[in-house]
Order: C-alpha cells, then sequence, then structure tokens
C-alpha cells in the first residue's frame, strides 16, 4: 500500500510512499512476472534456436536490465515525480537541460503501445478461463487443442470482447490507486503462480521428453544465433523487467529513502528471471511430448498448455486457476504499463486519479483494436515486420524500450553526479562501482550496438 510516512528526507512524492520494502517488491515483481515470462519468452527462445538465446538472454539481463533497472529506480526516488516531470526536473538540477523530459515522455508513450497489444493477449486468458473451467480441453488432441485456439483468435468480435474486459479491469484498479488489497493480491497471486508452473514442471519430468526440453533450453546452437536473436534477446529482457518504459521509474517515486536499490533490483531480477526460465522448462518438453514445434509463436502457450492440462488428473481444476493467476499476473503489469501515463496526466493537467485512468484507458483500448483486428480481418495486411500486432510489438520491444534505457543509463552514468547517484544507492563501495561501470559504458554500449545492427 501507499502510505504517506516518515522515512523520506529529501523531496516527496505526491502520491505517497511504498508501505514496506516487500511492497515495493512484490510490485514490481507483479509488474515484471507477467504474461512476458510465460507466454513470450518461450516461444521468442523456440524462435531463436533455444540454448545459445538463453544464454544471451541472461546476459542481457544481468549486464544490461540490472543496471537500467537500478539507474530507474534511483531516478525515479530522486525526482519523486511521473518519468516526464522527474527526467525534466532533474535534468535541469543536475545542470544540464529540461529537454531530458522526453526520454520521459517516450517512455509513457511505450507503456501506451505495449498495453494496447498486451491487453489483447491478456484477453485470450480471460477466455481459456472460461474454456478450461468447462472442460472444453479434457482428453482432447492437439488438433482440437490448435482449432480451438485457431476459431478463438480468428474471430475479432470474441478477441475484441475479452480485450475490453480485461482493460475495463485495469481502469478499475488504476482508478482506485495502489492499494492494500493490491498488495495483499500480489503476495498470494506470484507465489501461487510459481507452485503452478512448478507441479507443471513436475509433469514435464514424467513426461519422456524432459531432457530433449533441458537440452533445446541450455545447449547452445550458435550456428542459429544472429543479430537478429541478440536483439531479440535484448527487447525481450527489457520487455520482461519491465524497463525502458517509465513503469519502474514511476514505482521507484514511491521508494522510501531506506529501502536499499541495489537489493530489491536483484531481488526483482532473480524472480523474473527465474519464472521466465521455469516456463521454458515446464513447456518445451510438453511441446516435444505433443508433436508440436518450439517456433509455433505467440500462440504456444495457449496451444501447449491446454493439450498438457486436458491429459493430466485433475487438468481442468488445474487449467481453470493456471489461466486465473495468469490472468492476474497480466493484470499486475498492466497496472504498471499505465501507472507512468495516469501519474503525468494527474500532475500535469490536475486531474483527478480516475479522470486520467478513464482518459488513458479509453486511448490504449482504441489503439489495441489494430492488434485484435491482426488475428483475423487485417492477419493478411502485412508491412514491414509483418501484421500490426507484428509492428507494435517490434517497434516497442526491439526499438523502444532498448532506446529508452539507453538513455536512461547515459542519464544515470554521465548527466547525474557521482555525488547524486551515490546518495541514492547508499553505497560507495564495490557494488557501486560496479552499477556506475555498467551503466556508463557496458551497458549503453551494449544497446547501442544492437540499436544500431536494427536500423541499418
Amino acid at each position: 500500500m501507499l502510505s504517506k510516512q516518515a522515512g523520506d528526507t529529501k523531496r516527496k512524492s505526491l502520491h505517497g510512499h511504498w508501505s514496506s520494502r516487500m511492497a515495493f517488491i512484490l510490485a514490481v515483481t507483479g509488474s515484471a512476472v507477467g504474461l512476458g515470462n510465460i507466454w513470450k519468452f518461450p516461444y521468442i527462445a523456440g524462435q531463436n534456436g533455444g540454448g545459445a538465446f538463453v544464454l544471451v538472454y541472461l546476459a542481457c539481463v544481468l549486464l544490461i536490465g540490472m543496471p537500467v533497472m537500478m539507474s530507474e529506480i534511483l531516478i525515479g526516488r530522486r525526482g519523486r515525480r511521473n518519468p516526464v516531470a522527474t527526467m525534466k526536473l532533474l535534468g535541469r538540477e543536475e545542470g544540464s537541460s529540461g529537454r531530458w523530459g522526453w526520454v520521459g515522455g517516450m517512455g509513457v508513450v511505450a507503456g501506451i503501445l505495449i498495453l494496447s497489444y498486451y491487453s489483447v493477449i491478456a484477453g485470450w486468458t480471460l477466455a481459456y478461463i472460461v474454456k478450461s473451467a468447462t472442460g472444453a480441453f479434457a482428453g482432447a488432441t492437439p488438433d482440437v487443442v490448435s482449432a480451438e485456439f485457431g476459431g478463438f483468435v480468428g474471430d475479432w468480435r470474441q478477441v475484441g470482447l475479452t480485450h475490453t474486459i480485461f482493460m475495463a479491469l485495469a481502469i478499475f484498479v488504476v482508478a482506485r490507486g495502489v492499494e492494500r488489497g493490491l498488495e495483499q493480491a500480489v503476495r498470494f497471486m506470484v507465489p501461487a503462480l510459481l507452485v503452478l508452473m512448478i507441479v507443471l514442471l513436475l509433469y514435464s519430468i514424467n513426461s519422456g521428453y524432459f531432457g530433449q526440453g533441458v537440452s533445446f533450453m541450455f545447449t547452445p546452437d550458435f550456428d542459429k544465433l544472429t543479430w537478429g536473436s541478440v536483439l531479440a534477446a535484448l527487447g525481450q529482457a527489457f520487455f520482461t523487467l519491465s524497463i525502458g518504459m517509465g513503469a519502474v521509474m514511476a514505482y521507484g517515486a514511491y521508494l522510501p529513502e531506506e529501502t536499499s536499490i541495489t537489493g530489491a533490483s536483484a531481488a526483482v531480477v532473480a524472480a523474473d528471471t527465474g519464472i521466465a526460465i521455469l516456463a521454458g522448462l515446464a513447456i518445451f518438453p510438453l511441446v516435444f511430448a505433443n508433436g508440436l514445434t518450439p517456433a509455433d509463436g505467440p500462440g504456444l502457450v495457449f496451444n501447449t498448455l491446454p493439450l498438457a492440462f486436458g491429459q493430466m488428473p485433475g487438468g481442468v481444476f488445474f487449467s481453470t486457476i493456471f489461466f486465473i493467476l495468469l490472468a492476474f499476473a497480466a493484470w499486475t503489469s498492466a497496472i504498471g504499463l499505465m501507472e507512468p501515463a495516469v501519474a503525468w496526466i494527474v500532475e500535469h493537467f490536475n486531474r483527478t486519479r480516475a479522470q486520467a485512468t478513464v482518459m488513458i484507458g479509453l486511448l490504449i483500448w482504441l489503439i489495441g483494436f489494430g492488434s485484435v483486428l491482426s488475428f483475423n480481418v487485417l492477419k493478411d495486411l502485412k508491412f514491414l515486420a509483418g501484421t500490426l500486432f507484428d509492428n507494435v510489438d517490434y517497434l516497442t520491444s526491439n526499438i523502444m524500450l532498448p532506446l529508452g534505457g539507453l538513455l536512461i543509463t547515459i542519464f544515470a552514468g554521465w548527466v547525474m553526479s557521482r555525488n547524486s547517484t551515490s546518495n541514492e544507492l547508499a553505497n560507495s563501495g564495490s557494488l557501486f562501482k560496479s552499477w556506475r561501470l555498467l551503466a556508463r559504458f557496458i551497458a549503453p554500449i551494449g544497446i547501442l550496438l544492437v540499436l544500431v545492427n536494427a536500423v541499418l
């Protein structure tokens, strides 16, 4: 819960503070852990050769994702405003320029665009709650499951309805603010999702194809590794950690002074990456066991998991609970994606939180219909990266998030003074020196190399 309590000895947040370090970690983890871990990571890895991609992904998370997350949090806590106002304010305070506010603005736009298609996929989970509960997948064959998925996404009315319902749920929560109810939900949902993933993993181990799945995930095949794979790994690291879009910066603005940014960042990164790896270990053996391909694309989770649950004792129950929890994981992520834009509207235009949330929510809902139609009516309309859905995904994950992360780390590492960053990180020893090295050199160079390759 956000509480206006003591602990902040500097600038005060206009929206209060997290009640505890654990509340912040759970909130950021809830924002980070979602469809990106369970829906997107397995099929992206599958499309890029498995093991070699996983190694690159882990390197991106540790060497680039971690310092960017720390940079976002320290900037957010230093400024105590929405991302746009924070970057503008700190730019001037650090003797640079208020034009840095455009970086925060780009993050706000990225969050809006990501949620526009994220909501569509999250809507699928709502539909699959109903399908699972009614036994649609009990004893189903791969062909039946595939036909069920194809029939659903092929009907724009069904996809549009679930997209609408999910956005309504997100608007409802964000309009009320981050309250204790949300914290309590996250305290339950994230561990429960982890438990169910372990249950699925145990089932995968007994499938007879676990070794093949492990080999696929962890045996590097560098012949299949391209610059496109590296770009995808970097984009996935940013996507799944919710960095580069202002969400972490917005949450950082509510972080009490006494909370360790390094420790909180490490906890979030470890939880997020662990669940992504766990999802892959659980899903790939089931893919091979049921004659599916690891590169099936966005529908992998919606084809593979229903098939697996359909063969399990108590599969109807477990499948229903799994998709409920997946929907809640997506719900907490959606809140994080909306928060920067809502906070900006509240502060900049002096609107109530409810008014700001409805305005942003309706905008996202309208943009989202481009992705809704990408799987049916407009599925043959392809340009640049593919469908409208593919283009928004590519633009945000592979361009906007890395570019945002690049500018954020440059700002934290080069524009902000050593005293300012050291003060926020509360450490002038080896940990601070390591962050400073990564933020000033390693992370920017890594991001820049991948971005240059993407546009050339």
